[in-house]
């Protein structure tokens, strides 16, 4: 008899919001793959639930080859629950992987739903919901970083992202940089926990009250560039917004002129006699 894979949502700071579901699976499962073990008994202890199962580590560096043995157990009959450290498990977090090779297998996946720092985020951030996407955590190298604000320069879309505290400012201050001063943001600090904070403003003010190191789990919500994208105005300035971030005035050109359907020398042109072009 063929097993069950299941992910389930963790509580991402209130203990309370671990939803019957949730409880009920953490003890019934043969085996709870966690992203860290420490973290998931701790949870198990504070909601006073005792763990039938074994409790494996799955994790970024050992998906690759535990990911397999995880679908094996699966296989031969085996509940096998999967757990992040906070949230939904395959949402900037393993597993996605582990979801594919269970299809490749015809095992059946299933979902416990629950919290969701994604979600929670842009429920209150004020910014439009109807339309938005996720990109996770940002790069670390400055020019990397750069590069990919440049490339989401003209997303139409609401964007979350994930944000360690440490490099919030200099995240913030790029995003100004890049995308502009004044476009609508919101910071989330430490959701559902104690001390939870939400910051909503431009991105000048956010960067300006976020100048030094914070605690606690980040989220950022940036609005949406403004429809439309055929405007040679809005095209020259992402092309700017492109090269600034390290691509050449050419790429950067044909890079816009490809995604909105103008002319790349139109564009090339237009920004290399834009005045703002290196101030």
């Amino acid at each position: 008899m063929t097993g069950t894979i299941v992910l389930a949502a963790t509580p991402i700071g209130n203990d309370a919001d671990a939803s019957p579901r949730l409880r009920e699976e953490m003890g019934r499962a043969d085996v709870v793959a966690a992203e860290d073990t420490r973290r998931f008994l701790n949870l198990a202890d504070r909601l006073d639930i005792t763990v039938g199962g074994r409790v494996l580590s799955y994790y970024q560096h050992n998906e690759a080859e535990r990911g397999p043995y995880l679908v094996q157990l699966a296989r031969e009959g085996q509940r096998v629950l999967v757990v992040s450290d906070a949230g939904m498990p395959t949402v900037s977090d393993p597993g996605y992987r582990l979801v594919t090779r269970a299809a490749d297998s015809g095992i059946p996946v299933t979902v416990v739903p629950g919290p969701s720092a994604v979600l929670c985020a842009l429920a209150v951030s004020g910014l439009a919901t109807d339309r938005f996407c996720f990109e996770g955590f940002l790069p670390r190298k400055e020019s990397e970083l750069r590069r990919r604000l440049g490339e989401l320069a003209g997303e139409e879309r609401t964007m979350v992202f994930f944000e360690s505290p440490r490099r919030l400012p200099a995240t913030l201050n790029a995003m100004v940089e890049v995308l502009g001063s004044s476009r609508s943001a919101c910071v989330c600090r430490e959701l559902t926990k104690t001390h939870e904070e939400t910051a909503r403003g431009e991105l000048g003010e956010l960067a300006a009250r976020f100048d030094r190191d914070v605690l606690g789990e980040i989220a950022i919500v940036v609005a949406g560039a403004q429809p439309g994208a055929g405007d040679i105005t809005a095209a020259v300035e992402e092309v700017l917004a492109l090269e600034k971030a390290g691509l050449r005035l050419k790429d950067a050109a044909a890079h816009v002129a490809a995604r909105t359907g103008m002319r790349k020398r139109e564009l090339y042109d237009a920004a290399l006699c834009a005045p703002t072009r290196g101030a």
